[in-house]
């Protein structure tokens, strides 16, 4: 009888080693960092249409012409520092009591009231939307979905080598831990400092965005340990924006000496 060779032993480390090698990049993020982005903007613009589109169904809107003309103000004078679509956004403000905001590709924008319960003046709120348009500029969304991508291809390979289903949910743990939550940290952190610097050319104070994630932090009550969270520490964030807090007042100075002093009541 022919013997058959044994397949090659396959180290889960090895794996992973392979999965971060495919992570190579391909473009450069507004701060300079190296992604991968496998797809087009045309197809996560049309992504972010269909979602907003969506979510407006299942969201009620809110009315109050002073809310949404409020909201609608800073947004714009956030969206006018964006060379894409600088007077293209929608915004909507959406009656929901949870503290969030978003913004996606294609030129959406979604604000929940309950954000303006803890984003107390235009400043803070500026923060936010700031915050979110810098995911969109640094294309965050096909950033993510890309490395989620070659992740499961990796992880498809190696359920081929032979590995029990122990190495496998051992390796598909390192992969999460390893690979996409701290990319996902980067993500807002990364966020965080494009947000700075829109707010700062806009004429909003920078120096409101430590007091909004400390407003956050009060309100967030009990979170996740920050290597197992797809967020950073309110810590963290408030240390890394006081490191940027120099050059986003200068910034800031600047603007406001061009005229840019927005007054959204």
């Amino acid at each position: 009888m022919p013997v058959r060779p044994k397949p090659a032993r396959v180290f889960p480390g090895l794996i992973l080693l392979l999965i971060l090698a495919s992570l190579s990049a391909c473009a450069t993020s507004p701060t300079g960092r190296d992604q991968l982005l496998i797809f087009s903007a045309d197809d996560l613009d049309a992504m972010g249409v269909h979602a907003f589109s969506e979510m407006r169904t299942q969201l009620p809107e809110e009315t109050d012409p002073a809310v949404n003309d409020y909201v609608g103000c800073v947004a714009k004078a956030i969206t006018r520092q964006v060379a894409a679509k600088r007077d293209g956004w929608e915004v909507v403000v959406f009656k929901d009591e949870s503290p969030n905001a978003f913004a996606l590709p294609g030129g959406k924008m979604g604000v929940y009231t309950g954000m303006l319960e803890v984003a107390e003046n235009q400043d803070q709120l500026a923060a936010v939307l700031g915050h979110e348009v810098g995911h969109v500029l640094a294309q965050h969304a096909n950033e993510r979905m890309s490395q989620q991508q070659v992740t499961s291809i990796g992880l498809a390979v190696a359920a081929g080598t032979g590995l029990d289903s122990a190495s496998m949910q051992a390796l598909g743990l390192g992969a999460q831990i390893g690979i996409l939550l701290p990319y996902s940290r980067t993500h807002e952190s990364e966020a965080d400092i494009i947000g700075l610097d829109l707010m700062a050319k806009a004429g909003f104070d920078p120096r409101e965005s430590v007091q909004l994630w400390k407003n956050m932090q009060k309100a967030g009550g009990g979170t996740p340990p920050e290597f197992l969270s797809t967020h950073p520490s309110s810590g963290t964030r408030i240390d890394n924006l006081i490191g940027q807090m120099a050059n986003a007042l200068q910034t800031y100075n600047d603007a406001r000496a061009r005229g840019n002093k927005p007054n959204c009541k």
